[in-house]
């Protein structure tokens, strides 16, 4: 039905501009309603952030007892509740877009309209003059009508009466005629207002459909959440259901039981006279230590027992003392030395064999050098727990250990020489990396070789921050999976027990090129391996490593090329696995990255790390591990090297977004000069502090610059050294920093005689590495409780930093 059209008329025309600023408002409702539905997703998002937080917490509460595994349901039903809800914020964000974009499809249909309708505004003013006009003129003309009477009537000359006649006569021609345009006004009035209040009323009703439509859909939308909700609820019902008393009663006897067998009978045994002579068994002991880590010797009765048959009674000697047989070598190892894992706290302990020797003098040489080398032995052997046991080898002797030691590193050379990883480096200078496995008191811990295992880690994702199109696309960065995987054969020798109060932690990240293998060394005041227990507050050490790619061209920093890539390596103590294990829901570890506004991807190990996609935080992420996943993983790591007093896992990946040469922490410049006989090179450098978060220094720097054209002599500022079989110079600049020599600035100058030139300018590769920060000023916290943070360990290196003229 037309409203508008009989609705909108009136004295004073006004119906059209209440239609047009109706029509105006439609606009202004669009806009409240995506206010609202924003304002309804930041509540669920709120919510569904909660809902997350609380699933989280549940893995918190004591697991200890019969009650343990409802809170897995409870966890799962929260999970589940708290992605329905997030699911609801999506599907509502999408609803908003719809809203803005229906919103500017209305904006577009006023502006079309308002030039539709131009011709009824101009109709409307019409009518509106042409009105006034009329009344004024009616009221002239009833004015000279009444005095022209009035003239008459007080017998006023005729000149007057005449005057006002014609007066009279021009008002009435007047009135006539603006009653004439009134008439043609009027007609085109309706006409035109008739179409437009129809026009008007078609775009309300379409507004209102398609806001009627957006609320339907937001309603469903609702309803079908809740639908998921309750369905969510159901489930929980059911599984509280399935939830017995008699499979509570049934799970905590099965894993925590202690065994089904019940003690077996004990018969009284008369004296044997004939054995008392041998002496009583020794009484069981029990090694003390924390209950569930100590391990407990093996019964090797049926090794070292004698048969029946060769049971002989001692030798006695004159004054009553019992003379201990001589023992074949065999028989020593196999008392001596054995060892097992058994678990069983009622096997017997091994004998000891006691013998006492004639007091000899202190200064004999034969008699101190077996004794030291006994302690040794003695001291290998000592068995403080299974971690540590893992780690010694009981048949090697202490300059075993030590010989393994020092050739674990020299065999890794491979992977810890940063030399070796760019092709403009050679393996001839070996002598010269000033960073090497050898050099560092990491050497002690084993760290996780890069070979390649029978298990297979958690893979990294699939996609991967792709660099600049440029120079830049022909970097090649080590290829490293998540957690490389082990292998025992290759696994250097055990180190040394941690001290309780400081342990020697060492994380080594193998990100790409240098930043990937060059140790890292920190104090850790967390527990060794050898005294976690399920109560404790357990140690976990993080590091982050990034890799700066850079290329250089002449002095143009509007041609410099930069990728920054990042890596987040967390360190657990190999004692940490037996509490895993032996908990069913060990505590959630939670962590949160800041400081993340500078980072333009954040890749986690998807297999192992849970992320908070809800957050609208853009400084901050949160993430979570999932423990079952990473107890399994790192079980298979200890098989596969039960030595290792750490185990290393790839948890996420980022790439830092870059500005260009701003982004450099060292700033190069190279300059070329080649004739036929001699080539001049000229290197200029700048620290840049404002690339760094926390300005650090550069240290190791290495410059290497090849020169062909038979190069048979080269004088350098500062003095460089020549590798005539590479045909590259090197320099050596031990560190960089604003403290250095003009703040940092300088210049590295050569001259080349050559026998057969000219040069060409090559690509020369510069490498230094920073310890205790980064360049994207990523910063690691743990979040909530069970965990501390021993160690964070920043820093940086190059990886292909290179530099054309």
């Amino acid at each position: 039905m037309a409203y508008f059209v009989e609705s909108f008329w009136g004295e004073r025309n006004n119906g059209f501009d209440v239609l047009y600023h109706n029509m105006k408002h439609g606009h202004l409702s669009t806009k409240d309603l995506a206010d609202f539905i924003r304002e309804r997703a930041t509540i669920e998002e709120t919510y569904s952030r909660s809902m997350t937080k609380l699933a989280k917490s549940a893995s918190n509460y004591t697991q200890l007892g019969t009650f343990a595994p409802v809170w897995d349901v409870f966890k799962t039903s929260t999970e589940k509740l708290a992605s329905c809800h997030l699911d609801l914020v999506r599907r509502l964000q999408e609803l908003i877009k719809e809203v803005h974009k229906y919103g500017d499809e209305q904006i577009k249909a006023y502006k079309k309209t308002k030039e539709d309708v131009s011709g009824t505004l101009e109709a409307v003013q019409n009518i509106q003059s042409i009105t006034q006009a009329l009344q004024k003129s009616k009221e002239n003309y009833n004015t000279k009508c009444v005095e022209q009477d009035r003239l008459k009537k007080e017998g006023a000359t005729q000149r007057e009466i005449d005057k006002a006649a014609v007066k009279t006569k021009k008002a009435t021609d007047t009135y006539k005629l603006y009653v004439e345009k009134y008439a043609v006004f009027k007609a085109d009035f309706e006409v035109k207002m008739t179409e437009t209040a129809q026009k008007f009323q078609d775009i309300e009703e379409t507004h209102l459909l398609r806001m009627k439509e957006i609320i339907e859909s937001l309603s469903n939308t609702i309803k079908e959440i809740h639908i998921q909700i309750g369905e969510v609820h159901e489930e929980f019902i059911n599984n509280m259901t399935n939830t017995t008393v008699e499979s509570l009663i049934q799970k905590f006897a099965e894993s925590k039981g202690t065994g089904k067998e019940r003690p077996g009978p004990i018969e009284f045994e008369e004296c044997n006279t004939s054995s008392v002579v041998e002496g009583i068994k020794p009484r069981k002991r029990k090694p003390f230590g924390l209950s569930g880590i100590m391990k407990k010797e093996k019964d090797t009765e049926s090794v070292e027992c004698p048969d029946a048959d060769s049971v002989n009674f001692p030798d006695v000697d004159d004054e009553g003392y019992s003379i201990k047989p001589e023992a074949t070598q065999d028989t020593k190892e196999n008392h001596f030395y054995s060892s097992s894992d058994s678990d069983s706290e009622d096997d017997e302990p091994r004998r000891f064999h006691v013998e006492i020797k004639p007091v000899q003098p202190n200064n004999s040489s034969q008699y101190t050098m077996p004794s030291l080398d006994e302690l040794k032995v003695s001291i290998g052997n000592i068995t403080l727990s299974p971690a540590i046991s893992a780690q010694m080898n009981q048949n090697s002797s202490s300059e075993e250990l030590t010989k393994s030691k020092l050739s674990a590193p020299s065999n890794e050379k491979g992977n810890s020489d940063l030399l070796a990883w760019d092709p403009l480096f050679s393996s001839s200078l070996e002598s010269s990396s000033s960073v090497s496995l050898a050099s560092s008191s990491s050497s002690a811990r084993p760290t996780t070789p890069l070979s390649v295992g029978t298990i297979v880690p958690p893979p990294r994702p699939a996609s991967r921050p792709k660099l600049t199109t440029g120079k830049l696309s022909g970097i090649n960065e080590i290829p490293r999976p998540f957690s490389p995987p082990l292998t025992s054969n290759s696994s250097p020798p055990p180190a040394a027990p941690l001290a309780r109060a400081e342990s020697i932690s060492s994380i080594s990240s193998s990100a790409s090129l240098s930043a990937a293998n060059t140790p890292t060394v920190g104090v850790s005041r967390g527990p060794s391996p050898v005294s976690l227990g399920n109560q404790d507050t357990l140690p976990v050490a993080v590091a982050l490593t990034e890799s700066v790619n850079a290329y250089f061209k002449g002095a143009d920093p509007t041609k410099c090329i930069v990728k920054i890539t990042g890596d987040m390596t967390i360190s657990f103590p190999s004692g940490i696995i037996k509490v895993f294990t032996s908990n069913p829901s060990p505590a959630v570890l939670c962590f949160r990255v800041k400081n993340t506004s500078k980072l333009e991807q954040i890749l986690p190990n998807a297999q192992l790390v849970y992320s908070d996609q809800s957050q609208s935080d853009s400084s901050t992420k949160d993430f979570w591990m999932n423990m079952q996943a990473i107890t399994v993983y790192l079980k298979k790591l200890s098989e596969q090297n039960p030595s290792a007093s750490y185990y290393n896992v790839d948890v996420l990946k980022y790439q830092v977004s870059s500005n260009g040469i701003q982004s450099t922490p060292l700033n190069l410049a190279t300059y070329w000069k080649c004739d036929a006989s001699t080539t001049d090179v000229r290197v200029d450098y700048k620290y840049n502090p404002e690339s760094m978060n926390v300005p650090g220094m550069l240290s190791n720097v290495q410059v290497v610059v090849p020169v062909d054209g038979g190069v048979i002599n080269m004088q350098s500022l500062p003095p460089a050294k020549w590798n005539a079989d590479q045909m590259k110079a090197y320099w050596k600049i031990s560190s960089i920093s604003e403290k250095s020599e003009n703040g940092g600035s300088g210049s590295l100058r050569a001259k080349f005689e050559l026998s057969g030139g000219p040069s060409k300018p090559a690509t020369l590769a510069v490498q230094f590495i920073s310890e205790g920060s980064t360049l994207s000023g990523v910063d690691v916290e743990l979040v909530g409780t069970g965990y501390r943070l021993s160690l964070l360990k920043k820093r940086f290196a190059t990886g292909r930093y290179m530099a054309d003229c």
